[in-house]
């Protein structure tokens, strides 16, 4: 198992990247080809050790980005030099190689300065990448764009604007540590429907399938084609591949905000299942009671944690809803 946690140079909504710690420890000791239908930015690929990764979104512009990461591995001081040339162009800042913000708009600024810098070379870089849907650009404005997000308007335009950020050294590093994975790693990406996607894998004995699938009950941008329908046909799946022997494992929130999953949380009481302390849920509170609750779900025990969790019991009272819970050991 690999000891460094890699940060994806995406910085993907929803990526898993500070939940690897807890993730990969729950993941099978031996894994040969690692299989994630629903990858996102990669955090999880990335920091799992195994023979070959094969990887799918069904988002186009998701797979371009890592298909074009993928061309410039082994090439990586040609792919900053592209990066520099764009961002010089453009008169984009970049703090890693010093072209800074004047410090009279920092002044007058304070905590915004990036965006106010930025802004006019940003909607030009866009209006551009709109023309030209050159994939290099689009990795630099999501870079800068706000909350580093891929969003697109119903006339298929990126519309995104800027955010208060930069090219910085933890951007520079992330390149470095994904394109160094690619470079040293057998990994096919793909780009099509979860289901359709698996139905072309042959799971060798030592496969495993990761699923961090949109999560039902929150209301992040890249949730919002997923419904109840979807959450279903996933669940059918799972239990297709359970049947096949397939290991899996799956990340969801049963609770969130006063929803709870009940597809997922009924589902999920056929096998084994882990609390996972998430950006859902404050690391201070430890009680059963809680807003949010992220989980980890598997068919198999072969892990490194010690309890296992089953839900036995629910209680509903108004808008909360309380899990009752037992903890074996395994």
């Amino acid at each position: 198992m690999k000891e460094k946690i890699i940060r994806s140079p995406f910085f993907y909504v929803g990526d898993k990247y500070r939940l690897m710690p807890q993730l990969r420890k729950l993941f099978p000791h031996k894994i040969s080809t690692y299989i994630e239908p629903f990858a996102g930015g990669g955090s999880s690929f990335i920091n799992t050790s195994a023979d070959r990764y094969i990887v799918n979104d069904i988002n186009f512009y998701v797979v371009a980005l890592h298909d074009m990461m993928k061309s410039y591995a082994g090439r990586i001081d040609e792919f900053f030099q592209k990066i520099y040339d764009l961002i010089s162009r453009y008169g984009l800042s970049c703090s890693f190689k010093n072209f800074l913000v004047p410090d009279e708009l920092k002044k007058k600024y304070e905590k915004t300065y990036y965006a106010h810098y930025n802004k006019a070379a940003y909607l030009q870089l866009r209006e551009e990448f709109n023309e030209s849907r050159d994939i290099l650009s689009l990795y630099l404005l999501l870079i800068y764009g706000f909350n580093h997000m891929i969003r697109f308007n119903r006339a298929g335009q990126f519309n995104l604007p800027v955010g208060n950020v930069d090219f910085n050294k933890n951007v520079y590093s992330s390149i470095c540590g994904y394109l160094h994975f690619l470079e040293n790693n057998d990994v096919t990406f793909s780009n099509m429907d979860f289901a359709n996607f698996l139905d072309r894998q042959a799971f060798d004995e030592n496969a495993y399938v990761y699923f961090d699938p949109p999560y039902l009950i929150s209301d992040s941008e890249y949730n919002k084609f997923w419904d109840e329908s979807e959450e279903r046909r996933l669940c059918f799946y799972l239990d297709e591949l359970d049947c096949k022997g397939v290991r899996f494992g799956i990340s969801n929130l049963i609770m969130h905000k006063g929803a709870t999953n009940e597809i997922f949380l009924e589902w999920s009481r056929k096998y084994f299942c882990y609390d996972i302390r998430s950006n859902y849920i404050s690391f201070n509170d430890n009680s059963v009671k809680k807003s949010s609750r992220e989980v980890f779900v598997t068919n198999y025990a072969e892990t490194e944690s010690e309890t296992v969790i089953f839900f036995n019991d629910i209680k509903k009272s108004g808008k909360d809803t309380e899990f009752s819970q037992m903890h074996i050991a395994i």
